[in-house]
């Protein structure tokens, strides 16, 4: 009898699932394969159950003769073993970023006489009602806070971009490329910068946008998201202070704070020593740590320690001093800093303390270093990279071109191959 080979990446199985298993039956005897957590997540797909709760949940389809774990996106591990005569997919694998995915398929399985056999995609409310009640799952502040802690499990990196609006935390959302190996990708988290709040408002980045305003742009952002959510909390203000904004963000949905052990009029980081910027003792800041960890409710909200130690040119000892401190107090990770536009401090960090701590996450925000890629961050421990501006700079330069030229010209046509065609906003916005 000929194999049949089809993909789930489902957490539910709905009438679009059922009808695969239909058409499968139809060419020989059915295996279904369980794409891995880790290529879930870079195919737009977060599992809300475990691997093992996927493949009973195939396993109980009528039909099903057996599943197996896939553990590439591009099928090459399943091929190679199964040397399946069909494989059978939704024809929505015809188009958009996935069609990369189908050519990979069809060279492989045509190498040896395969075949692949499109199925018309299953539209239907019953199949669109599953398909909705997963994502606001996903968006439920319970489900959305543990994400960024079985993130860290399941990827190598978790691959953070800032948003700072509703409008760019769709973007983050929705983003999705091809790789250089016709891989599919995006991003894990969204970083949510005191920077780019204060900026959005134009105001200085000083702590003068309170933590009311900032929580208004974390909800804008939630309203039309689902990925977690990693809060700049700069220096955590007033520990009596701490302890309440930890309660209100854990409540809200949000994964994780990053809190900087300075103290003192807020000031950015990347002035360094040109500006005056204090230090806070690694006893208060211990105990701010301490606090806030006391007053969370659940095990997955995070409170990640920033040291500055070597932006303000404390040197390394004092930083290695600072994280030992601040992990031995309870914080679920340490954000190391660095203005150096190479990296050699910082990799000596992360070195220096995995040697001593295998599991602490680390954090890095590689804006000055930026020719660094994720794989070489990740070979040297690091577990989280935020790009922690760089929507808000890309933005910056076009918007000012474009006021320019209107004002130079006293009409809009100059700026056209400037500007987003409105109808790809909406239809991003419409795909809610």
């Amino acid at each position: 009898m000929k194999t049949v080979y089809t993909c789930f990446s489902t957490d539910v199985i709905h009438d679009g699932h059922r009808n695969i298993i239909k058409h499968a039956l139809k060419y020989g005897r059915v295996i279904v394969g369980c794409l891995s957590d880790k290529e879930m997540i870079r195919c737009t797909k977060f599992p809300t159950k475990t691997i093992n709760e996927r493949m009973a949940l195939y396993r109980s389809l009528d039909g099903v003769e057996e599943v197996v774990i896939q553990d590439d996106m591009l099928y090459d591990d399943v091929i190679e073993r199964l040397r399946p005569d069909y494989v059978v997919h939704g024809d929505n694998w015809k188009n958009g970023a996935e069609k990369a995915v189908r050519d990979h398929v069809e060279k492989l399985i045509a190498s040896y006489g395969g075949q692949i056999i499109d199925v018309p995609y299953t539209y239907s409310e019953t199949v669109k009602k599953v398909d909705d009640r997963l994502r606001e799952r996903l968006s439920m502040p319970e489900f959305r806070r543990k994400r960024l802690r079985q993130l860290i499990e399941m990827v190598p990196v978790v691959k953070t971009m800032e948003a700072h609006s509703g409008l760019t935390g769709l973007i983050v959302e929705k983003t999705v490329v091809e790789d250089l190996d016709g891989r599919l990708d995006q991003f894990d988290a969204m970083w949510v910068s005191s920077l780019c709040d204060s900026t959005d408002r134009g105001k200085p980045d000083i702590e003068l946008v309170d933590m009311t305003s900032r929580l208004r742009t974390i909800n804008d952002i939630m309203e039309v998201t689902t990925k977690p959510i990693i809060l700049d909390g700069d220096t955590g203000g007033l520990t009596e202070h701490f302890v309440y904004n930890v309660r209100t963000l854990e409540r809200m949905g949000v994964s994780a704070v990053i809190i900087e052990d300075k103290t003192g009029l807020k000031k950015n980081s990347l002035f360094g020593t040109e500006v005056i910027q204090s230090q806070d003792t690694i006893e208060n800041f211990s105990a701010k740590i301490s606090a806030g960890k006391k007053a969370q409710l659940s095990d997955d909200f995070m409170i990640i320690a920033r040291i500055e130690s070597l932006i303000l040119e404390k040197g390394m000892e004092d930083a290695l001093e600072r994280a030992g401190a601040f992990t031995a107090a309870g914080a679920d990770g340490i954000m190391i800093h660095s203005r150096k536009k190479e990296p050699s401090e910082i990799f000596e960090f992360c070195d220096r303390f995995r040697e001593k701590d295998k599991k602490t996450p680390l954090v890095v925000v590689p804006t000055s270093f930026h020719q660094v890629t994720e794989d070489t961050f990740a070979s040297h421990g690091v577990n989280i990279v935020i790009y922690a501006n760089q929507l808000m700079r890309a933005a910056f330069p076009v918007m000012k071109q474009t006021a320019e030229e209107i004002l130079k010209a006293h009409r809009a046509q100059e700026v056209d191959s400037l500007l987003m065609p409105f109808g790809d906003i909406i239809r991003l916005i419409d795909t809610l």
